[in-house]
């Protein structure tokens, strides 16, 4: 019985395209309640309340959508981040302005395991926390209305561990729960579009050729009026038809004598407006396509509209500072735009499908994707999960088909890492690999599959990532060209995704080699089990360096300036664009946080953006590396290395008002393109200034710094102050001295800061002043405070050391 009603809920849920179908959409965003528990059942959720009865309980807290259960707990140093279910509910007001119409709730995702309610009915069952579904609740609406003319919409969200979903607990991500993204209500006549797939063709170099697949839903097979009108990039109009149909699909081909091609840097996008004429009213559907052509050389680079380009890519995970996975579209659009400016063209989407929000803003800035499916560690579960996976690929393709930036369908990553199940059957996986590339390709014949990482299953895809992290897990950085082009070798299509490796933001370091001697080089540059560990195993940067800013941007210096010199080289994809949050690394400086990001989770710069921008774009830009650096040190009189990160031709560079002399950048030259000179500091205060020139333009970069050539000691007490921002806020700072009072500019030691009375921490964020627990950077640590009074105590402790605390704003 329990199977039959899961069949009849599943009847219910349909899935849509990124598109929009109908202009009468409203996202539903406010007046919304969440409970972070289970309920007894649904008349919990839904029975009337009378202030100070035992109903009243458990107790609910407003929230508006998107919303994630694990906003702070994701990064909390002292729980384990909450998988279970949660409830929401709100009331809608249903105003359908078509006779006889549709009324639908359609989810942009929702984590990980979904029921819908209407008023006591359970309408729908979801399962996958990251395509798209609809649920039809027509049908419940009239049952379900109260005395104030709304219908009771209850959701339960449930993220509980299960070794029969994917992705697996042991991912290096977290398995959020919630509805993190938007929930939205449509309205759509009897008979009306549900789906529509744009194939675009190149034709003839200049001409263009498009297949229309349009999927109504048309039970009563009423004979209906299609009116599709094709706009191009400039808003022009280039074709218009009628089509008339009775059934539930219609094709429809046509031709272009003149098109735009899309492309990284001139995404042209036509629009696709599709009006359904019919006696109850029209149903206006829109979307975007693009003409594009590509392919993989075998062993050979990736050609754009048959131009070669080289793949500069990045990662996203959706996730962020104070929300986890719930952001915002304007989040989402600031964090996109980021990475264009980086100048990414190029992105994988891991490990799993993402918002529409996304593949829209890549489509529109011209970034091309990999998205996948969260096959990702574990091994292989059984017929439930094999469905799932299965289904989420197909929700995924048919769902985000229509977008040109989409180049490679992912279908898995790390699978040969085992974990999950007793058995770990390659032979199997091999088998369903086969199956997921086969079913991908009769989805979608155009687009290719990848895979991450499975080496055994490298031979059924269309185009392999291996590992290599060439001086961060194994080996040395400047091994990478030749590691590269043997792994190359191996595969017909070879692309480059996951390098790069950890930084503490604000940690900086004049020796950054300092204690990498015992590292071997010649054994590869693969990851390897237990590599990811701070403890054991082989000498290693990620487990022996100290992830310096320092370190880090002249590792991915070295990789950017060997890759534009690989011209068999498709592309590489830096892993990844920003810190982003993981159970499975609870020891990290800041704990619960993958630090691999070129930005901090809440989009703040590190040092090492600018370097790809130095590499990847062409509007003028100059850098001093350091910004995020305020005291060096050194004896009196010795060389400092200052790097400048550029595109510009020339950049000359002052130390306290004297030039140093002007240089050429070239690409070939380490570090920095060769925009680097030897300076010896002036105890004490100060600056620098580059100027960049580049055909006529000039930029300029200015940094103030002091130079410490006082030598200290052990770390032995600490000094904190508050220092106020504004009313309401200040900042907690904490600096580590040793026992003559002077700096000590290389402790990296883990503190704890606390807070009680009329104040709070802004913590939970995962960032490196967001943080109740985190490592020093250079002797150094801060934290936000909210005031709400004036009598509070503010604290700071680290093991071995006295604790050290101020009251009211006075230390004691």
């Amino acid at each position: 019985m329990k199977i039959l009603l899961l069949c009849i809920l599943c009847t219910l849920v349909s899935w849509v395209n990124a598109q929009t179908i109908s202009k009468e959409t409203h996202r539903i965003s406010h007046n919304w309640e969440f409970v972070r528990q289970d309920l007894g059942g649904i008349w919990e959720a839904i029975r009337p309340v009378k202030a100070g009865r035992p109903e009243t309980v458990p107790l609910w807290t407003k929230v508006e959508l998107p919303h994630c259960f694990n906003a702070e707990d994701a990064v909390d140093p002292d729980v384990n981040y909450y998988q279970g279910p949660g409830w929401y509910r709100t009331q809608l007001k249903i105003e359908n302005p078509y006779a006889n119409g549709r009324t639908l709730l359609h989810f942009e995702g929702a984590g990980q395991k979904t029921e819908v309610y209407i008023g006591l009915n359970k309408v729908a069952y979801h399962v996958g926390g990251y395509d798209e579904w609809t649920v039809d609740i027509t049908d419940f609406i009239k049952d379900a209305l109260n005395e104030e003319g709304k219908i009771p919409l209850s959701i339960r969200c449930d993220n509980s561990r299960d070794l029969q979903m994917i992705p697996s607990d042991l991912s290096d991500f977290n398995i959020y729960g919630g509805l993190y993204r938007y929930v939205n209500l449509t309205y759509v006549p009897q008979c009306y579009i549900k789906q529509v797939h744009a194939k675009p063709s190149i034709q003839n170099k200049k001409g263009g050729h498009v297949n229309l697949k349009i999927d109504l839903q048309n039970k009563d097979e009423a004979e209906l009026e299609l009116l599709v009108e094709v706009n191009d990039p400039l808003g022009n109009t280039v074709y218009v038809t009628k089509l008339t149909t009775s059934s539930t699909q219609i094709e429809h081909n046509f031709d272009l004598k003149k098109i735009t091609k899309w492309s990284d840097v001139n995404p042209a996008l036509y629009s696709l407006n599709i009006t359904s004429l019919n006696k109850s009213g029209g149903q206006t559907y829109t979307d975007k396509f693009g003409f594009r052509s590509f392919r993989f050389e075998k062993n050979g680079p990736f050609y754009l509209n048959e131009k070669r380009l080289l793949l500069r890519g990045t990662h996203r995970h959706e996730d962020h500072a104070g929300v986890a996975a719930a952001m915002t579209e304007e989040m989402i659009k600031t964090e996109m735009q980021l990475m264009k400016d980086m100048g990414v063209n190029f992105i994988r989407l891991g490990h799993y499908q993402q918002s529409r929000i996304v593949l829209n803003l890549c489509d529109s800035l011209g970034i091309l994707v990999w998205e996948e499916i969260p096959w990702c560690r574990g091994g292989l579960g059984g017929d439930v999960y094999k469905i799932q996976a299965k289904r989420m690929l197909s929700n995924m393709i048919n769902q985000h088909f229509n977008h040109p930036s989409i180049i490679i369908w992912g279908l898995g990553n790390e699978n040969d890492w085992p974990g999950d199940y007793p058995e770990f059957d390659k032979e199997k996986i091999k088998d369903f690999m086969r199956e997921l590339n086969d079913f991908s390709h009769e989805l979608d014949a155009e687009r290719k599959t990848g895979i991450r990482r499975c080496d055994f299953c490298k031979d059924i895809i269309d185009v392999y990532s291996p590992s290599i992290w060439a001086g961060w897990y194994r080996g040395k950085f400047i091994e990478y060209k030749e590691v590269s082009r043997k792994n190359m070798e191996a595969v017909d299509h070879f692309f480059h995704m996951e390098w790069g490796g950890s930084s503490h933001a604000g940690r900086h370091d004049e020796n950054p080699d300092k204690g990498l001697e015992l590292i071997q080089t010649g054994q590869g540059a693969d990851e390897r089990a237990g590599d990811a560990s701070l403890i054991g195993g082989a000498a290693r940067v990620s487990k022996d360096g100290n992830w310096s800013e320092t370190y880090i941007c002249n590792l991915f210096d070295w990789h950017l300036k060997e890759q534009i010199n690989m011209p068999w080289l498709t592309g590489a994809a830096q892993w990844a664009f920003k810190d982003f949050s993981t159970p499975v690394r609870p020891e990290n400086p800041i704990p619960y946080m993958n630090q691999k990001g070129v930005v901090q989770r809440d989009l703040t710069k590190k040092e090492s953006y600018y370097i790809f921008q130095s590499y990847w774009t062409k509007d003028p830009m100059v850098h001093i590396y350091g910004h995020s650096w305020p005291v060096r040190w050194g004896d009196e009189g010795e060389d400092r290395l200052v790097k400048v990160y550029s595109n510009c031709d020339k950049v000359e560079l002052f130390l306290n008002g004297e030039s140093l002399g002007r240089k050429n950048r070239n690409t070939d030259v380490f570090p920095a393109c060769g925009l680097y000179w030897n300076i010896k500091f002036k105890k004490g205060v100060n600056s620098l200034l580059a100027v960049g020139q580049i055909k006529g333009k000039e930029v300029k970069d200015e940094l103030i710094l002091t130079y410490q050539t006082t030598k200290w000691g052990k770390v032995s007490q600490m000094n904190i102050e508050e220092i106020d921002i504004d009313e309401e806020y200040s900042w907690l700072s904490v600096k580590a001295l040793d026992e003559n009072g002077i700096l000590c500019l290389d402790a990296n030691i883990q503190l704890e800061f606390s807070c009680v009375g009329d104040a709070i921490l802004i913590q939970n964020l995962g960032t490196i002043a967001g943080s109740r627990k985190v490592q020093m950077c250079n002797g150094h640590a801060k934290i936000k405070v909210k005031r709400k009074g004036s009598n509070y105590a503010l604290s700071v402790k680290s093991s071995g050391i006295n604790s050290a605390v101020l009251l009211g704003g006075s230390k004691k």
